[in-house]
């Protein structure tokens, strides 16, 4: 897990694993889409193939970049720990509650500081 945060943590590690999501590239065509060196391109490929991220495979005489988005499922699952979809779920049954709540009022006609007496 923690050699994928590392390969991660770089943006433009990032951005080659979002051209790879797509389809197998080289690495010629993958440094097509940055303003760095191909030398460049090669260490945070490395990188990226150190983290078990992309494989390569060699076809003829090129060398094939891929995904293997499966090591991302470790560090998913770590990171699941921190996302509260209950949180969010109260906020918007609260939001729903207020929407009803408005438009009652709008139908009715009162006031959101109208309060009716109450006598037997």
């Amino acid at each position: 897990m923690d050699k994928v945060a590392g390969a991660i943590a770089d943006p433009v590690r990032r951005r080659i694993l979002e051209l790879l999501r797509e389809r197998r590239l080289t690495a010629g065509r993958i440094a097509e889409h940055f303003e760095i060196s191909r030398p460049a391109v090669s260490r945070h490929l490395r990188v990226l193939r150190e983290s078990g991220l992309v494989h390569d495979t060699l076809v003829g005489r090129e060398r094939r970049y891929e995904l293997d988005a499966t090591r991302f499922d470790e560090l998913n699952r770590w990171l699941s720990q921190f996302a509260q979809p209950e949180r969010w779920e109260r906020r918007f049954d609260a939001l729903e509650t207020e929407v009803h709540r408005t438009r009652r009022e709008r139908r009715t006609g009162r006031s959101p500081n109208h309060r009716e007496e109450r006598t037997a």
